[in-house]
């Protein structure tokens, strides 16, 4: 009995281990089931529109003025401040006359002076010719002497002498009277500029501007050519930006036939509205410039940077789609009928800002693409995004 226990323990387990077998509870069957992507949609509408550059700038006004002091002196009175509006004509800064009065009575005086001395050469000058007519006299006179042996040979030299120096006054004085014109003229200019340089001693504006900075005060003594003020026209004012310079022959084909490109500019909480006006003939690895006249800019100051954003010329058959719609930053995901994604390759045609709202504008990478209105394409950005792949739409892309 004691052998016989063992092997009944044993068959007692190999029962136990086959009832709880047969009693186990059955495990369901795994159903493999595919990954359904829940995603957004956007649907494609063919339109026309104008692509748009983001441009950064400052404000600057080209017929900027530096108003200089004519000459050294000091400035008596300064009738502006920094920032006023004047209209034409307006005094802005005065010199001391005294400082500029003596320069036109001297001036004056050597005009004067040399229309005295050209008279006196006048007169002197038929005496000069009676002179040379009695020296070359006397000459011939020492001459006949010398020849008949009557005369010393001293004497004629001395006659020959007096007659050289006579010749040579003559002459010198011929040569003043043929200079006097332009001496005159010399003078008279002067003259003139001493007078001009009195005028401008009284700075005043030229056309209806805006002072931009004022440098001296009243009873500061400047130097010629020290700038006294700056002044710009108020009503011509541009916004100076640089884009890529790929962009550059496109915008100036665009102003060629007369397109106006229009562009809007905020300065703080102001919209500023401009407009394409010339682009600049140099570029660099910047890009290239370009000058936006503002309409109204009554608002902003000279040197105030401000963004802006340009239209460029208006493309058509495009299609506007959120950014996120694009992946690898040239294909599109149509949705098809069966709820599975397909590639398609496109181009960029820019890019369209409407106030917040950033969409790509694009268009198919070939004319036998199937892109048209009414298409459904991915709009949720999948990085994992394949041919193939099912989605599932719960809502339209804003």
């Amino acid at each position: 009995m004691r052998r016989l226990i063992p092997v009944l323990i044993l068959l007692l387990a190999v029962a136990g281990f086959f009832v709880l077998r047969a009693t186990r509870p059955l495990v369901p069957a795994v159903e493999a089931r595919e990954r359904v992507w829940r995603v957004e949609a956007h649907e494609l509408v063919a339109t026309a529109a104008r692509p748009t550059l983001v441009l950064y700038g400052r404000i600057e006004a080209p017929d900027r003025i530096r108003a200089t002091a004519p000459i050294g002196g000091r400035i008596v009175d300064v009738t502006v401040r920094d920032g006023d509006r004047v209209e034409p004509g307006a005094v802005l800064a005065r010199m001391d006359p005294r400082d500029l009065q003596p320069r036109i009575a001297q001036a004056a005086a050597d005009v004067e002076r040399e229309r005295i001395r050209h008279r006196h050469d006048q007169e002197a000058i038929a005496q000069e010719r009676t002179l040379l007519q009695l020296a070359e006299a006397k000459l011939a006179r020492f001459e006949r002497l010398k020849n008949a042996r009557l005369g010393a040979e001293s004497a004629f030299d001395q006659a020959r002498e007096e007659v050289a120096h006579v010749r040579l006054s003559l002459s010198q004085r011929q040569q003043a009277i043929a200079e006097h014109p332009s001496r005159l003229a010399q003078l008279q200019a002067r003259l003139t500029e001493a007078r001009r340089d009195a005028e401008r001693g009284e700075i005043s504006a030229p056309f209806a501007a805006r002072i931009g900075k004022v440098e001296v005060a009243a009873g500061d003594q400047v130097q010629p050519g020290q700038a006294l003020l700056s002044l710009y026209p108020s009503d011509t004012l541009y916004l100076r930006a640089r884009i890529p310079a790929i962009y550059a022959e496109e915008l100036r084909a665009a102003l060629a036939r007369g397109e106006v490109l229009q562009a809007r500019a905020e300065f703080g909480a102001t919209t500023l509205l401009t407009r394409l006006d010339r682009i600049g003939g140099e570029a660099d690895a910047r890009g290239v410039d370009v000058l936006l006249r503002l309409d109204d800019a009554s608002g902003v100051p000279v040197g105030a940077f401000v963004n802006a954003i340009l239209e460029r010329p208006a493309v058509s058959d495009v299609f506007a789609v959120p950014p996120s719609a694009l992946h690898g930053g040239d294909r599109l995901y149509l949705i098809g009928d069966d709820d599975r994604l397909r590639a398609l390759p496109v181009r960029r045609a820019g890019e369209r800002r409407d106030g917040g709202t950033l969409n790509l504008l694009v268009r198919p990478a070939a004319a036998t693409d199937a892109l048209r209105s009414g298409t459904r394409i991915l709009a949720t950005h999948l990085p994992h995004a394949i041919d193939g792949l099912a989605v599932e739409v719960v809502g339209a892309a804003q």
